[in-house]
């Protein structure tokens, strides 16, 4: 007869059915991104202006961007309990800050194309419109980088782990912990969906800006060169963005070993006893500041797996699995 495994089953949806703070932010970009976007190009027809409708062009290729992050956040949240999932859909979220940062390094190679086009031939500039139109679009997508700030500043991407042979007979147990609570902790604290979404406008208000000081040259100083090589420089900016946030996110998508600090602070917990050691550890991201772990403990003195999982009730852990190994003394 099957046992009840009620007590010892657990969700694997792991918090990432709550809305995160990014998806409203996201949300509230797009509405103020595709306004203005069918201003522009709305203008731009009627007005006859070039400038306008570019930019208003522009506007819409990173609405479709944040449309991408904003349709993350969702997917995510609807499908929080799907059991396909093994590990619930945390990396939907890193998934939609890699796609965003190709499309962000698509856009810095246009940028450079066609600055580079436009360096070696010079096209005639309606200063007016065009400072006009940059000013507008650093107004808007200044706002839009306030709303959906940046807290993250600081990237501890270094790794560390453990792979030890060991060949001891040993007693073998299975241990998972799990919490659905969803917090915030510091610099551990991930949204590389949201962060996506911020490089893109911000993306759009360095080029306002680099405009605005290029126009202004050209117009005063006759300095048209300026226009063109600000481009360039402005799309070197981006693509080291945009190769920062594919890096991030390609080692969340491939399993890459936790933060050291993360990894110090398991083995820490495991090994506080003294007697206890780490044979094989492996701490992997599988969402916002959530951690999953596998880790084979050896000792002469070896405690039951469930107090080794113990000492990792963090949230940060919300499953662990533990192999106890009893060593011969």
């Amino acid at each position: 007869m099957k046992p009840d495994l009620s007590e010892w089953r657990h969700s694997h949806s792991f918090g990432q059915e709550a809305r995160q703070k990014g998806e409203s932010k996201t949300l509230l970009v797009i509405a103020i991104t595709a306004t203005m976007m069918v201003v522009e190009i709305a203008s731009g027809i009627a007005f006859g202006s070039m400038a306008l409708l570019a930019d208003g062009l522009h506007m819409a290729s990173h609405a479709a961007a944040l449309g991408i992050s904003a349709f993350a956040y969702i997917y995510a949240r609807k499908h929080a309990h799907d059991t396909r999932f093994s590990f619930g859909t945390g990396k939907v979220n890193a998934l939609g800050g890699f796609t965003g940062a190709l499309l962000l390094a698509v856009f810095a190679l246009v940028m450079a194309w066609e600055s580079v086009i436009r360096l070696l031939n010079p096209v005639e500039i309606s200063f007016n419109s065009a400072i006009g139109v940059a000013v507008l679009g650093l107004i808007v997508n200044g706002v839009s980088v306030f709303i959906l700030g940046d807290d993250h500043h600081h990237d501890h991407g270094h790794s560390h782990g453990h792979d030890h042979d060991h060949h001891h007979e040993h007693h073998h147990a299975h241990a998972h912990d799990h919490d659905d609570h969803h917090h915030d902790h510091g610099h551990h604290h991930h949204d590389h969906n949201l962060r996506s979404a911020y490089l893109h406008v911000l993306a759009d208000a360095l080029t306002s800006v680099t405009a605005i000081i290029a126009l202004l040259a050209a117009k005063y100083f006759g300095w048209i060169w300026m226009d063109p090589i600000m481009g360039i420089v402005g799309s070197l900016l981006i693509a080291k963005w945009s190769t920062g946030l594919l890096k991030q996110t390609s080692e969340v998508l491939l399993d890459h070993q936790a933060p050291e600090a993360i990894t110090h602070k398991v083995e820490h917990a495991l090994e506080t006893d003294g007697h206890s050691h780490l044979s094989d550890l492996h701490v992997w991201s599988i969402g916002q500041n959530r951690y999953s772990v596998i880790a084979a403990v050896v000792s002469t003195s070896p405690v039951s797996a469930d107090e080794y999982k113990a000492r990792l009730s963090d949230e940060q852990f919300p499953h662990v699995t533990i192999e106890v190994n009893t060593a011969q003394s």
